[in-house]
Parts: structure tokens; C-alpha cells; sequence
């Protein structure tokens, strides 16, 4: 059994926090690619990442979240896929040392797959198994597929990373509150999510990110999945809490103390890895090891 997983199955693994809003806090301007940092302000983003792993992470995303051809190619830079990935995981390498794992992240192409869209299938599943190769080759511990909201998508990219030789694959769904309940922007349940990532195989499955969620609401999710996988290792990442739009600033109001509340919930729906998403900070990763006593 992988080593992460096995230690999961025992007991909470704290994540890293958020990398978008973090790097914009540190200078990356409003449509910037925060990936291409990796090569062009690579101490920044070690920096970043070594506060995460001193406020008790352990687990580290890699930089990478766009890193993909289709989201490159909008900066003109569609040739340091592989480059880009490569840093990004020795970044995230340097900042865990012996104490942090570290996964390679993966987020969506940026599209949509044919017939609903214009991308034929595999196409896209060339650009996901050219990212987690770069990152394989990195020396990541496993890849993170993230913030997917079409279950053809994550299908596809769980796939591509088994095509890549990743040895664990954890993939998550973002889902949104809507009138009929929790559901994917194209319309999945948190039950048709965990069995799509698991018969396309995923070591684990998780949720990220999402609209109208509140920390604790991650719980039901986390519930919901098992429901239909008992076993499964379940990872959220909840963002800190709503964003709201003051004059042309995003801001999280839901401070680190909110996400240590919800920390009983979680570990009683059954979560095994948490960590942060947008808005979340290293004081909030901190206050989530502090509650389960690591710091």
C-alpha cells in the first residue's frame, strides 16, 4: 500500500493551503500565470511553500495547477510545459524536505471535451499525461487532480496519470450549492463523483474549492462519497469560506479559526487528508495542526 495512504487510514494528514491567492499576495499581477513563476520567480514560491510546510503541512502541492498546454499556451508559452512542471516539483521537493509529501497538481485544461465542446478526448488526454510525466520525472510522491467539475474530465485525467506511471493518484471534485442540493458545475453529485474517480483509478478522492460552501459543509460531501465507497481515503480542501467582491478585491472572510472549528465534522464524516483552498493561509493550516495537537 502506498505510504501515504496507509498512514491516512490511520490518521489526519494536514494539507497545504491555498497557492493562487498567496501568490497574489506576493506581487503576481490580476491575470498573471502563477505557474510560470516557477521559473521566473521560483524563490517566491518556495518561500510560499516552506510556510506552509512550518505551519504543520504535510502534504505539499506542487505550483502546477495550470501548468498544462492549453492553459500555457494562453501566455504564449505552450513549450515549458515539461520545464515548468519540472520546477514547480523540485520547488515543492526543496520546501518538504524528509517531513512533507509532495503531489503533483493538476487542475482542469481550461475547456471542454467533444461533443459538448470542441476538444477531442485524446487530445487532452496527451496535454494530462505530458504534465504528469514532467511531474513523475520531478520526483513528486503522487499526482493531484483538482477542482474538476466534469466527470469526463477527471476520468480522463485519473487515466492520464496511471498512463504516466504515477504511483498514487488522488483526484477532487469542486461542487457548488445549488437549489438541488451539492453539485458540480455540469451538474455531478458528490455520489456519481466518487464512483466516476474511483472505476477510473484513484487511490482517493476528495472536494476543493466550490461555490456557497462554508468549511463544515465539506462533511457532507465527504459523507455523501461514502455512501457509495466506505473504504475510500477521503481528502477536502474547503476555501475560506464565501468570496466576496469589495471594489475589485476578492475577499475570504473565514479566518483560520473557522476552519479548526470545523475540524470534528470532517474527521466524523470520515475525512482523512485536509487541508485549504482559495483564501486559506499558512495561519490556517496552522490552526487545523494545532487542533489535532502536531504543533
Amino acid at each position: 500500500m502506498n505510504a501515504l495512504l496507509d498512514v491516512a487510514r490511520r490518521q489526519p494528514i494536514i494539507a497545504d493551503g491555498a497557492m493562487g491567492t498567496q501568490l497574489q499576495r506576493a506581487g503576481l499581477e490580476p491575470g498573471g500565470s502563477g505557474d510560470l513563476w516557477n521559473l521566473q520567480h521560483p524563490e517566491r514560491i518556495l518561500e510560499i511553500q516552506r510556510r506552509y510546510a512550518d505551519a504543520g503541512a504535510r502534504i505539499l502541492l506542487t505550483n502546477t495547477f495550470g501548468a498544462n498546454r492549453y492553459v500555457l499556451d494562453r501566455y504564449d508559452a505552450r513549450d515549458v510545459v515539461v520545464s515548468c512542471n519540472l520546477a514547480g516539483a523540485a520547488i515543492a521537493r526543496q520546501a518538504a524536505g524528509d517531513d512533507a509529501w509532495v503531489l503533483g497538481d493538476i487542475g482542469p485544461f481550461g475547456g471542454f471535451l467533444e461533443p459538448l465542446g470542441e476538444h477531442p478526448a485524446e487530445e487532452v488526454r496527451e496535454a494530462f499525461t505530458e504534465q504528469a510525466r514532467a511531474l513523475i520525472e520531478g520526483r513528486v510522491d503522487g499526482i493531484m487532480i483538482e477542482t474538476m467539475t466534469a466527470l469526463d474530465e477527471v476520468a480522463l485525467a485519473i487515466r492520464a496519470a496511471r498512463d504516466a506511471g504515477a504511483p498514487l493518484v488522488i483526484a477532487s471534485m469542486a461542487f457548488d450549492a445549488t437549489r438541488a442540493g451539492l453539485r458540480t458545475m455540469m451538474g455531478a453529485t458528490p455520489e456519481q463523483a466518487a464512483e466516476t474517480m474511483l472505476a477510473a483509478g484513484a487511490d482517493a478522492i476528495g472536494a476543493n474549492c466550490g461555490t456557497g460552501l462554508e468549511p463544515a459543509d465539506f462533511a457532507e460531501i465527504a459523507r455523501r462519497y461514502r455512501t457509495v465507497a466506505p473504504d475510500a481515503v477521503v481528502m477536502v480542501e474547503p476555501n475560506a469560506g464565501r468570496p466576496e467582491l469589495v471594489g475589485d478585491v476578492v475577499v475570504y472572510r473565514a479566518g483560520p479559526e473557522s476552519l479548526a472549528a470545523a475540524l470534528p465534522r470532517l474527521l466524523d464524516a470520515g475525512v482523512s487528508i485536509i487541508g485549504g483552498c482559495c483564501g486559506t493561509t499558512p495561519e490556517h493550516i496552522r490552526a487545523l495542526a494545532e487542533a489535532l495537537g502536531r504543533r
